[in-house]
């Protein structure tokens, strides 16, 4: 993986405009990565996509992060200030590809979600889109050697795997125990680099154009003088 340059910055730019989250992230990835196949990167965990996101987040804006969240209570505004550093936990061997669940007379075998898996989960209701995950990663269910369906499998048994999806694969939930100071209020702030990465990019790719526009005015310059 490599840095990106100023014009590969735009293009993925002008072309993530009109893409969906998941394909902006592989966008950015497949000209950070030209000797892997987009298929391959897509077929990345979400916590190794993630992963490599951070890493080309600080090679293009640094290491240093600003975000800011709204109390869920009362409304007031957090600034949160931290380092790529703070929340990369992604480990340099890559997690399993299929992963067991022995519980309860159950055994349950599946894999951790991917890009692809986030691209067909369409709906925004979180259960169903969880739900939806699920169906795609599982690979096998049984219950006492009997074959069962995702939609058998009692609820205890389901939380458990998404428990040990989260911990097979930590970069893919990055999350900031939060207390408002000004109500009090405790709660977990999900950190999705994808949507952060995809903003600074947005507001640099804007401001640049704009100040390019402005020294074009002032200077006559043509659309070829451009060294962009």
């Amino acid at each position: 993986m490599r840095a990106l340059s100023v014009r590969e910055l735009l293009q993925v730019w002008e072309q993530g405009c009109s893409q969906s989250p998941t394909n902006r992230a592989l966008t950015l990835l497949s000209v950070a990565c030209p000797d892997i196949a987009m298929k391959e990167l897509a077929e990345l965990s979400i916590g190794q996509r993630d992963a490599r996101l951070l890493s080309l987040r600080e090679w293009t804006f640094g290491s240093h992060l600003v975000s800011v969240v709204n109390c869920p209570s009362c409304g007031d505004r957090l600034e949160l200030n931290f380092s790529i550093a703070d929340i990369c936990t992604a480990s340099e061997i890559p997690p399993p590809s299929t992963l067991s669940l022995k519980q309860e007379g159950y055994l349950v075998r599946f894999r951790l979600p991917n890009s692809c898996d986030v691209a067909n989960a369409t709906t925004q209701d979180a259960v169903i889109a969880q739900q939806q995950l699920l169906e795609r990663c599982l690979v096998e269910a049984l219950y006492k050697a009997e074959p069962y369906s995702l939609e058998q499998l009692p609820k205890g048994i389901l939380d458990a795997v998404v428990e040990q999806m989260a911990l097979a694969d930590p970069q893919a939930d990055v999350k900031f125990a939060l207390t408002c100071p000004a109500c009090q209020h405790a709660w977990k702030s999900v950190f999705d680099i994808v949507s952060y990465f995809w903003d600074e990019l947005n507001v640099w790719a804007v401001r640049l154009l704009r100040e390019v526009h402005v020294l074009a005015s002032v200077y006559g310059w043509h659309e070829t003088d451009s060294c962009i």
